[in-house]
């Protein structure tokens, strides 16, 4: 575990604390599609991504949901150390994009690592500063952006984390992931065709504008 340790996180952190992570860390996989945290839960642990994306997601009290932004290989989430700083329940659900390898550090250590390693510090604030920058991206999506333009944002965005530009996903998938009807996707989807923006295939869509 080292080795992966030091190949994914050797850059940002010295080798004491690396070698910290290695001793008290827990292992986890997931399968695409998983729930990892979910709303309303307790977070005790931070994780780091050693492969794979992540896919945080807003939900609202009908159980609809927007997707906020994406975590990949290297990084954390910001909600999730909020959550654990303040002990307070989680406001996101964090589902797996694709096949997840990662690490679960309990939360004890987040403020320890902090005073003791200026790189676990360096690498928190910039967490936080990155996770900003995304929600500020999603809330000016939402705020500035057409259907349309949200609908070809969120194609290209899922074809970069996946790095593949097929998608497999529904059209019901995208239409939750958006918060709006199937209908809406559909017809927007095909929009995007005629423009030679996409191409849609059975079962995937091809993103042709990376």
């Amino acid at each position: 575990m080292i080795e992966e340790l030091k190949f994914n996180y050797g850059y940002l952190f010295e080798d004491d604390l690396l070698h910290e992570i290695n001793d008290i860390a827990v292992y986890k996989e997931f399968k695409a599609d998983t729930t990892i945290i979910d709303t309303n839960s307790y977070i005790i642990s931070i994780p780091l991504l050693l492969s794979g994306a992540i896919k945080i997601l807003r939900e609202d009290e009908n159980g609809d949901e927007l997707v906020l932004y994406y975590l990949e290989k290297g990084d954390t989430c910001a909600v999730t150390l909020s959550c654990c700083m303040g002990q307070t329940k989680s406001k996101i659900r964090a589902v797996s994009e694709t096949d997840v390898k990662l690490l679960m550090i309990p939360k004890e250590k987040m403020s320890e690592w902090l005073s003791k390693y200026k790189s676990w510090q360096e690498f928190i604030l910039q967490s936080y500063h990155s996770r900003l920058q995304e929600f500020i991206e999603a809330v000016d999506t939402i705020a500035f952006l057409n259907m349309d333009q949200r609908l070809l944002k969120y194609l290209k965005d899922k074809a970069l984390v996946n790095h593949n530009d097929i998608i497999n996903v529904t059209h019901q998938q995208i239409a939750n992931d958006l918060h709006t009807s199937r209908v809406v996707i559909s017809r927007l989807l095909k929009s995007l065709e005629k423009q030679a923006k996409i191409k849609l295939q059975r079962n995937s869509i091809k993103v042709l504008e990376l």
